[in-house]
């Protein structure tokens, strides 16, 4: 009956080979479950709470995406959406995170209606190349430098705003130690590295003391402080359109380009598109709008799924085997509350060198990007330049898309190429321009 109902022998794959798939899937992406709680701890919500809200809304995407569009394709919060929640959303434009779960749900509602309409493909297709591409960078080594910064690797600067940090420093040690040993991880294509190295680095913290054993296992977390705290009718406001903006066209650009380059692998594309794609955005979207009401960031399709396919993984039943790993993840709480849980220096703030080596090396796979990027043509190159530059050093990715579109915009005007620019580039340039003159920056 399983065979049956995933087309088992169409697809060429058993149930033995779903299993091992969904395994393999897991172990290279299951860093989110240590990751997720701590960067939104870091928004002042609570670590429990996230940590179930995380594993349960990941684990009803990945059961949508398996028993409606059949895809072998895993979900959890995105990587780049969660720190854009953080750290820009919250810690910089003030928004409460309650008011920012409500913007999340207001975007993964927008993402379900647009499906109705066909938008979502023509918003994909309008924007350019070079900006998708440079946008990828931009939230890469922008990971990168908070995964810098956790591991003390590097510090900050009264006058040159950041510097090398101190290596002497037991957990900026422990930090190197946990880069290199999954960077070799990498290098080796040991399936799970980055899971293997989290977990690696934490056994050293035990072994010299920064890290203190908490157990392995208890009840799960309550998810009380989290659950329906959304304030959906706050995010309701002008000023926070571009915000909803952003959210959407991130998870837009991650869950597209992910069940493309999934199904490719997986040799699931028929004439070069994606059948049932529909139903395979609809788990997206329903992954971000629980999420929402759960607690959590932007669900989104992971790439690593691809782990999973180049394992033997063909159908959804690949999805269900992830998706109860991330169930039985809720009560392992002590055990990702020691790895994950931050280590406290004396001054009073907080490390995490044990997840920080992975932020560091995400963005490896991030910052590809920027070879598709035609850089010797200017009107292109210097519209990513800015989109990249503005993402990292100012922390702001709405910033970053802003600019990057405005900046595209101008390019091709006053290089004699108007005709290059998509109708829906001129509408977004303006929408930016006019928030820029009636709004300013936040």
């Amino acid at each position: 009956m399983i065979a049956e109902y995933f087309n088992l022998d169409q697809l060429n794959t058993t149930i033995k080979r779903e299993a091992i798939g969904g395994t393999t899937t897991f172990m290279t992406m299951g860093y989110i479950i240590f990751v997720q709680p701590t960067i939104l701890a870091a928004a002042g919500m609570d670590f429990g709470s996230v940590l179930m809200a995380t594993c349960l809304a990941s684990a009803l995407a990945m059961v949508v995406m398996a028993l409606y569009a059949n895809y072998p394709v895993a979900l959890a919060p995105g990587m780049g959406q969660n720190f854009y929640f953080t750290y820009t959303v919250v810690l910089i434009l003030g928004v409460p995170w309650q008011q920012a779960l409500g913007i999340v749900f207001i975007a993964g509602a927008i993402f379900i209606l647009l499906s109705f309409f066909g938008i979502r493909e023509k918003i994909i297709n309008a924007i350019p190349n070079t900006l998708k591409s440079s946008i990828a960078v931009g939230i890469g080594l922008m990971i990168t430098l908070i995964g810098l910064e956790w591991s003390g690797l590097v510090i900050d600067h009264p006058t040159l705003l950041v510097s090398l940090g101190d290596f002497n420093q037991s957990h900026t040690q422990l930090a190197l130690a946990g880069l290199i040993i999954t960077s070799v991880l990498l290098i080796r294509n040991i399936p799970g590295a980055m899971l293997i190295g989290i977990i690696i680095t934490t056994l050293l913290g035990l072994v010299i003391g920064i890290i203190k054993y908490e157990g392995l296992f208890s009840a799960p977390p309550s998810i009380d402080p989290t659950f329906l705290k959304l304030d959906i009718l706050a995010a309701f406001t002008i000023d926070l359109l571009p915000v909803v903006f952003t959210f959407l066209i991130l998870d837009l650009f991650d869950t597209i380009g992910t069940l493309i380059g999934v199904a490719a692998e997986a040799k699931l594309l028929k004439n070069g598109k994606l059948p049932r794609a529909e139903k395979a955005l609809f788990a997206d979207a329903v992954g971000t709008v629980s999420g929402a009401l759960l607690g959590t960031s932007t669900i989104t399709s992971y790439v690593e799924s691809a782990a999973g396919v180049a394992s033997g993984a063909r159908s959804g039943l690949a999805s269900l085997f992830t998706a109860a790993f991330f169930i039985l993840a809720i009560f392992c709480y002590p055990l990702i509350k020691m790895i994950s849980g931050g280590v406290i220096l004396d001054d009073g703030s907080v490390t995490y060198p044990t997840v920080a080596p992975a932020l560091i090396l995400i963005g490896v796979y991030l910052i590809k990007s920027i070879k598709t990027i035609n850089w010797e043509d200017f009107s292109e190159s210097i519209p990513a330049f800015i989109t990249i530059i503005f993402i990292v050093f100012s922390f702001r990715i709405t910033e970053g898309i802003a600019l990057g579109f405005i900046s595209y915009t101008i390019m091709k005007v006053f290089s004699g190429r108007i005709n290059e620019i998509p109708w829906m580039m001129w509408l977004f340039t303006i929408i930016f321009i006019l928030r820029y003159i009636f709004l300013g920056v936040a």
